[in-house]
């Protein structure tokens, strides 16, 4: 695979790299990417997803949550990608792993040192006494669910529009942007903000930029350095061979 020779090399010199994964590494779990021709905004109204639509209607705004990001993505898997990354930095070839997606397909695939830029639909949050949940232990049969402690409105624990980055994986991302040599972009349209703010932040901080998308990017021809166009899965695998440290999971 094209390029994949050079990654390889610059991965195994560096002291300090971070993957920074977006939409396009899930698409391959069976979970669609929220922009685009088939995309969820295509099909859904995201205004269930604002923070104030949200508090104004519990009911309406949990019954789409609960069917896609519970019913639908709680089936999804992860992929070869996934494994491919998590054997990479079990062998020190990654020190840290961004993330914009809130499927937790990562850790599930063993992945550790993992910042979920957007939180995770894994937990819910208490609005009112801020305890969390595990949300397959929690009972969403009624909606919307409310808190055991306290009574109150229980939120998945990502971010909605109108929200701010969560603390502390805001500062530890920006962070890992300052102090990475290698960059690992994988799958993502760099279009989303502040997230697409990241990866720029490791350019001038002097990263070289590995990007990982099955099309050209915002990045691109802006601050890449090794562009690989191919799905993640395929990719990554291929990388991981290269450094030695594939399993071969899928």
């Amino acid at each position: 695979m094209e390029n994949i020779l050079q990654a390889a090399e610059l991965i195994r010199r560096s002291a300090h790299t971070t993957a920074f994964s977006g939409a396009g590494i899930s698409v391959e779990s069976g979970i669609p990417p929220f922009r685009g021709e088939n995309g969820l905004w295509s099909k859904y109204d995201p205004a269930f997803l604002e923070i104030g639509y949200f508090l104004n209607n519990p009911e309406s705004s949990w019954r789409l949550i609960k069917e896609i990001f519970y019913d639908f993505f709680g089936k999804a898997r992860p992929n070869a990608g996934h494994y491919a990354l998590a054997r990479m930095e079990e062998k020190g070839f990654i020190q840290a792993l961004i993330t914009q997606n809130i499927d937790y397909l990562h850790q599930q695939a063993g992945s550790r040192a993992v910042y979920e830029f957007h939180g995770a639909s894994r937990t819910l949050i208490c609005l009112t006494c801020k305890r969390h949940f595990n949300s397959g232990q929690t009972d969403l049969s009624r909606l919307p669910p409310h808190c055991p402690h306290c009574g109150g409105l229980l939120k998945p624990d990502f971010i909605f529009f109108g929200e701010a980055i969560p603390e502390p994986a805001s500062t530890l991302s920006y962070g890992e942007a300052e102090q990475a040599d290698i960059f690992l972009v994988i799958g993502t349209t760099g279009e989303i903000m502040p997230a697409a703010m990241i990866p720029p932040l490791a350019k001038r901080h002097g990263a070289r930029i590995i990007e990982i998308n099955t099309q050209p990017s915002k990045f691109t021809r802006s601050i890449t350095d090794i562009f690989i166009r191919a799905k993640a899965g395929e990719a990554l695998s291929a990388l991981a061979e290269e450094l030695g440290v594939n399993d071969q999971k899928s």
